[in-house]
């Protein structure tokens, strides 16, 4: 299915293998949350996808994992930006933003993605859906 919808979209993207069960348990474990559906369902289908340039346009199982981490535990983030435990980045644009689903209390309860600005320390929503992300973002309609 996420195949199918990014290669209409291009042909220029990479697919990586499936990510194992044990892969998203480790995700779902290491950051204390229930992954949503629909990502779950595309790191599934293939565990993250780059463009033609090497570029992820969705991260792997072992990139989520570590980059989350890294932003809830790093001492200097700490002093600078709000806590980033209410976030579940998965994504970014390249220039230091990156995107995310909003969790509360450990769920991430809806669907919409939120790019978070790494100079001002803002959170702007940015689809309704990882589909729409996705659509949107090869599509040139997603600005950050």
């Amino acid at each position: 299915m996420w195949r199918e919808q990014i290669e209409k979209l291009t042909d220029e993207c990479r697919f990586n293998l499936p990510a194992s069960q044990d892969e998203l348990i480790s995700i779902e474990q290491s950051l204390d949350i229930v992954l949503p559906s629909d990502l779950k369902g595309f790191l599934m289908e293939t565990n993250g996808v780059v463009d033609e340039y090497g570029f992820s346009l969705i991260w792997s199982t072992e990139r989520i994992k570590h980059d989350n981490l890294k932003f809830r535990t790093h001492p200097d983030f700490r002093e600078i930006y709000m806590p980033f435990d209410h976030l579940l980045f998965f994504a970014d644009a390249g220039n230091g933003d990156q995107f995310a689903y909003p969790i509360l209390n450990g769920v991430v309860r809806q669907t919409n993605i939120y790019a978070w600005d790494h100079e001002d320390d803002s959170r702007r929503w940015k689809a309704p859906s990882l589909e729409k992300f996705l659509e949107w973002l090869l599509t040139g309609k997603l600005k950050v």
